[in-house]
């Protein structure tokens, strides 16, 4: 197993980033966390998928995303594709506190995921994770947030526009708010 990788940027393309570790270079579906570095030497945590007809290996910021993609991997339905475009879309801790929420819809907005699977992955992930997750979203801000992905916001931009409201408000006034402050 290839746990971690340390080297240059060698190259980006539409297959992965390609990583220069001592010459050698190795080709790594990354998330976008790792992309966002800008630094002339480059730490990733890997996972070195096998399958009959390939050798794939996928590129994490930290070990908790790579934590949270093996545990999607376990997820009947969810291959490492899927499992990568949902740690690329929150931090490991938005996706922790979606499924001790039971909020199957931050899953359904990603590309790929229908209903049954996003309900598959919040029901199996929370047996797994355990009862550790901090929960301190409210359950008002589901209700809010719900509002503006209704209204056409993604469900990432709907946070970030409530973020910065205050949670004590009710749903409809916090969506008031929010939508005063984007305009």
């Amino acid at each position: 197993m290839i746990a971690r990788l340390r080297g240059k940027r060698a190259g980006l393309s539409a297959a992965g980033l390609v990583l220069d570790v001592n010459g050698v270079g190795y080709l790594v579906q990354v998330t976008p966390s790792v992309l966002r570095r800008d630094s002339a030497e480059l730490t990733v945590e890997t996972y070195l998928h096998v399958r009959e007809d390939a050798l794939q290996l996928y590129g994490f910021g930290s070990v908790e995303e790579r934590d949270l993609f093996v545990h999607l991997l376990g997820v009947n339905g969810v291959g490492p594709k899927v499992a990568l475009a949902i740690i690329s879309g929150s931090t490991p801790a938005d996706l922790r506190r979606a499924i001790a929420l039971d909020d199957t819809a931050r899953f359904e907005a990603i590309p790929g995921i229908g209903k049954k699977t996003a309900q598959r992955v919040v029901l199996e992930l929370k047996e797994k994770l355990g009862t550790g997750v901090e929960v301190p979203a409210p359950v008002t801000d589901l209700v809010a947030r719900d509002a503006l992905v209704e209204l056409g916001y993604s469900v990432p931009d709907a946070e970030r526009a409530l973020a910065g409201v205050d949670p004590d408000l009710p749903p409809e006034q916090r969506v008031r708010e929010a939508l005063r402050r984007a305009a």
